[in-house]
């Protein structure tokens, strides 16, 4: 009996040393994967999918141009009354429609006539009108041989504002041309003089890729700027700030960027206002014979983000070779700067869409 007890004794022993080492094998970088191999794999997922959105119908919904004013920029800064404009005020079906119209006052719906009804607005025009599109508010004879087969269906449209004090604004789209999905295109956006500045877009392409941008400016100014599949985290990068007191200026706190499994964070010291050095991990292990160095391009202390180019990261791997994260990345990184830069500008489709509501809210009052 006392033997049994022994060999029991011995074999729990054996199992809970077993258990201890494993787990103690996950908190070091000894036995996992090389930082460098990581964010080369990582680098090359990501260049996948940025050659994926580059090239589809949606990225042209995006990187389109943007140099359309809309109507509503025409308002007078004596005008005091709360504005809203809601799906229901502008639902239907709008087609372009080239005419050569002389008269004035000058509207959008020289070249837009609505020609059905509808609980959603439906805006159908050229896809020529769009890829050129300061070509949208001048007739040519050639117009009329255009197909309107780039069609902007909304679901959601709000847009509350109080000319120079206060905005909120949603909209929710999808896109076709040429009777292909060219993805789903959502936008928030508000701004006061309490709450500050937000903006949030984001797009959905069919073949699952989404992209994400936020920035929020106020007391505390939040960045984020993501690339996901089908729920995977390919690309992420966040940043805050926040203002302290006596200082007109807004100071870190708080900054990450994900690409794949690799992760490099910094943030302040617990009851310090001083950021620690930058800690990278892969797949959660703290890669302790590994460093990070933050280095920033410009003065700015909101959004001074690697996606946009103002931020740049120096890696030193653990065999004591270093790189850039741009040398890493090469050609995505700048991909990805023009798909963010474009996403905070909106597009000169929502554009129309702007014009169109306003003019069909003014007409109405």
């Amino acid at each position: 009996m006392k033997t049994k007890s022994l060999y029991l004794t011995a074999f729990l022993l054996g199992v809970l040393s077993w258990n201890c080492n494993k787990t103690d094998g996950l908190k070091t970088d000894a036995n996992s994967e090389s930082l460098k191999m990581s964010i080369n794999s990582g680098v090359q997922e990501l260049t996948t999918a940025i050659n994926a959105i580059s090239t589809s119908a949606g990225y042209q919904v995006i990187a389109g141009p943007t140099d359309l004013m809309t109507k509503s920029a025409e308002l007078s800064p004596i005008d005091t009354i709360k504005h809203s404009i809601f799906l229901a005020d502008i639902a239907g079906v709008y087609d372009y429609k080239a005419q050569a119209l002389k008269t004035w006052p000058f509207t959008i719906f020289r070249f837009f006539n609505k020609t059905a009804t509808s609980s959603q607005m439906i805006v159908r025009l050229p896809e020529e009108k769009i890829k050129a599109s300061k070509s949208l508010l001048r007739y040519l004879p050639s117009d009329t041989l255009l197909a309107n087969n780039y069609v902007v269906t909304l679901s959601d449209y709000q847009y509350n504002f109080n000319w120079y004090v206060s905005y909120d604004y949603k909209m929710a789209s999808s896109i076709k041309v040429k009777d292909v999905e060219a993805g789903v295109l959502k936008i928030q956006s508000s701004s006061s003089k309490t709450n500050g500045y937000r903006y949030a877009s984001e797009f959905t392409f069919p073949s699952g890729y989404v992209t994400k941008c936020i920035y929020t400016s106020g007391d505390t100014a939040i960045s984020s700027y993501a690339i996901t599949k089908n729920s995977k985290t390919l690309y992420e990068e966040k940043c805050t700030a926040i203002k302290v007191s006596l200082d007109p200026r807004h100071r870190e706190t708080e900054f990450s960027l994900t690409i794949g499994n690799v992760l490099i964070v910094r943030k302040t010291e617990l009851g310090h206002l001083s950021l620690d050095s930058a800690k990278v991990y892969v797949g959660g292990v703290l890669q302790v014979k590994s460093k990070v160095e933050i280095v920033d391009k410009t003065t700015a202390t909101t959004d001074n983000s690697v996606t946009l180019m103002k931020r740049e990261l120096k890696i030193t791997f653990d065999d004591g070779t270093s790189a850039t994260f741009t040398e890493l990345a090469g050609k995505a990184i700048t991909d990805i700067s023009t798909l963010f830069a474009a996403m905070r500008q909106g597009s000169f489709a929502t554009s129309i869409i702007d014009w169109i509501a306003w003019d069909i809210y003014t007409n109405k009052n």
